[in-house]
């Protein structure tokens, strides 16, 4: 894949116009609230997985409508304080799947929760959560679920879900309360970039690694890779219905989020990424309120620097929790 998106030196200037609803605080905060008058019922089952060099957890907590989420809650085996905890989000199609797909924050001295994405979880890596809510017509994935109305959009639970999750961490007795992180690659980035914008007084460190779920008119616009062309395809196919979508996608956009998160933030992309393009990760980045750093890979694609950006992440929590 070469270069197909804007100069580096455009990039980190890009900014482009925001598209926000005028309820935006509203919406989420009424969808908050609706979620908050379900008990959490944050339950940590202890399970058996051959690690000896840390517990591990089973995690159910009430998400979304009251409804359950699964997750993984681990923590190093040898502690003596409250830890620092990493809330992680699993990118597009994944699900929680085994323990052993999750080891280095642990590894690393952190409590981390790893949460479960509703629906997903048969693409990669298995999940264990079913998405309860129905859905109007929609294109194969999940990028239009319920997309004709913010109310119904599928991430809309997916978010709640993750904003839950935080608050299911912040209740074990192992976690400090006042150091939390969220973390992600992909749509997990995404779903870091809405959680830190939705808590901005609870999330202290980001970590959005290539974020999807940002400045969506433009990915789509620019791509033609799932998950983004989705929404291209289903724009194909309801052309009366174009503004409606994008109005809708509005509600979801990481920029849109960034504008009102506080943590200390260190993002990454690929300047060869034609899943998560360039320009839409530096959008949000771009707008991001709270002190921030980006890492940029020149010659990589959706893989984000792999093992490379894990060295960067954690020299960057090391820092954030001195």
């Amino acid at each position: 894949m070469a270069f197909f998106d804007f100069s580096l030196d455009e990039l980190r200037t890009y900014k482009p116009p925001r598209v926000e609803p005028d309820d935006f605080d509203a919406f989420w905060r009424d969808t908050l609230a609706a979620a908050r008058a379900f008990p959490l019922d944050a339950r940590f089952e202890r399970a058996d997985w051959d690690l000896r060099a840390m517990d591990v957890f089973d995690v159910t907590f009430n998400g979304y409508g009251g409804q359950p989420i699964k997750g993984w809650f681990l923590l190093p085996r040898e502690r003596a304080n409250k830890l620092p905890c990493v809330v992680e989000y699993i990118g597009y199609g994944g699900g929680r799947s085994y323990p052993y797909n999750w080891l280095v924050y642990a590894s690393a001295g952190y409590a981390h929760l790893v949460m479960d994405t509703r629906g997903q979880g048969s693409t990669g890596l298995h999940g264990d959560t079913p998405d309860l809510d129905g859905s109007t017509p929609q294109a194969p994935g999940f990028m239009t679920r319920g997309v004709l109305s913010p109310h119904t959009y599928y991430y809309r639970r997916v978010f709640t879900d993750a904003v839950r999750a935080v608050e299911a961490a912040q209740s074990h007795p192992a976690v400090d309360a006042e150091r939390i992180a969220v973390a992600g690659r992909s749509q997990g980035g995404g779903i870091t970039l809405a959680t830190s914008g939705l808590l901005p007084n609870v999330v202290k460190a980001a970590l959005p690694e290539v974020p999807f779920l940002c400045h969506y008119r433009r990915a789509a616009q620019i791509i033609d890779t799932d998950p983004y062309a989705e929404i291209a395809r289903y724009c194909k196919s309801h052309c009366d219905q174009v503004e409606q979508v994008f109005r809708t996608l509005s509600y979801f956009d990481g920029v849109n989020f960034a504008t009102r998160a506080q943590a200390s933030a260190l993002f990454s992309t690929s300047l060869m990424d034609n899943i998560c393009p360039p320009s839409t990760v530096f959008a949000a980045y771009n707008y991001y309120a709270g002190q921030k750093q980006i890492k940029v890979y020149e010659f990589n694609q959706h893989d984000g620097g792999g093992i490379h950006q894990v060295v960067e992440n954690l020299k960057f929590l090391s820092a954030a929790w001195k």
